[in-house]
């Protein structure tokens, strides 16, 4: 008995499921999970530790380990698995690729000290923003985040500056991560209005109590705004005499910047 022939659904204008392109898209994905469980706090991981923080099946988690340390991207060790050697060829890359010329981390590094608050660089990618670059303040009690972590765009002084020619679809896309919801789009309109006519943004515990922020935008060759050069602090030190000086003061540096030719992936921007 012949069986019948299989149906070509692509000549119907449709694409047919990939099971095999699926399976692997999940590895990659869940690959990616198990490396993103490595911290400076966390620097080795256990194969059960892997399983308690993924949900995968302890066959699934061994066969994924023993890939990635095939290819050098994780190194079994006695207490667990760590970072590989094969991630310094792509942090070599990213550092070629997003590392700022030494003119503007000079300039952060001067705010820093003229300001002694914290000082970031933030670039938006898709629903939240990414840190590229930080000179931490001098003073014992101080906001920090790491370079590459990712804060949302839905609150914060600097997702008020680089939401400056964000699309209706983004702001909505924006509006529903945040805890206020869809209703936040206006909010975020106003935000951004009043950003762009004073030509920097403050906010004061917008993303978490107690933590204020001043930014100002940094702007390509075409003027449109590719990052957002901002001071952080304690909400206590940010007092209405300081925080328009912070302003001031960010402004004429990310003015600088613009000027100099921001040099980063975004910068043709």
């Amino acid at each position: 008995m012949r069986s019948a022939p299989q149906q070509n659904h692509a000549a119907d204008g449709e694409t047919p499921a990939e099971p095999a392109e699926s399976g692997g898209v999940r590895s990659v994905g869940r690959a990616l999970d198990i490396l993103s469980l490595l911290t400076e706090d966390r620097p080795t991981i256990t194969v059960r530790e892997i399983v308690e923080a993924t949900g995968l099946a302890k066959t699934t988690v061994i066969r994924l380990t023993a890939t990635l340390e095939h290819n050098g991207l994780l190194w079994a060790t006695a207490g667990g698995y760590m970072a590989g050697p094969g991630l310094w060829r792509w942090a070599h890359l990213v550092r070629h690729s997003w590392e700022l010329p030494p003119e503007t981390r000079r300039m952060m590094r001067e705010l820093a000290s003229r300001r002694r608050e914290t000082v970031n660089l933030y670039v938006a990618r898709d629903i939240v923003r990414v840190c590229i670059a930080q000179q931490e303040s001098p003073q014992p009690l101080r906001h920090v985040v790491h370079i590459g972590d990712e804060l949302p765009l839905w609150g914060g002084a600097s997702a008020k500056v680089l939401l400056h020619d964000a699309s209706p679809a983004l702001l909505a896309r924006i509006a529903r991560s945040s805890p206020y919801g869809e209703g936040h789009v206006r909010r975020l309109e106003e935000w951004i209005a009043e950003a762009a006519h004073q030509g920097h943004a403050v906010s004061h515990g917008e993303r978490e109590d107690g933590l204020s922020a001043v930014a100002a935008p940094v702007r390509g060759p075409s003027g449109a705004v590719v990052a957002a050069l901002t001071l952080s602090g304690p909400t206590v030190r940010f007092t209405e005499t300081k925080t328009e000086e912070f302003a001031a003061d960010l402004r004429q540096v990310a003015r600088h910047m613009s000027e100099r030719g921001f040099e980063h992936p975004l910068a043709a921007i």
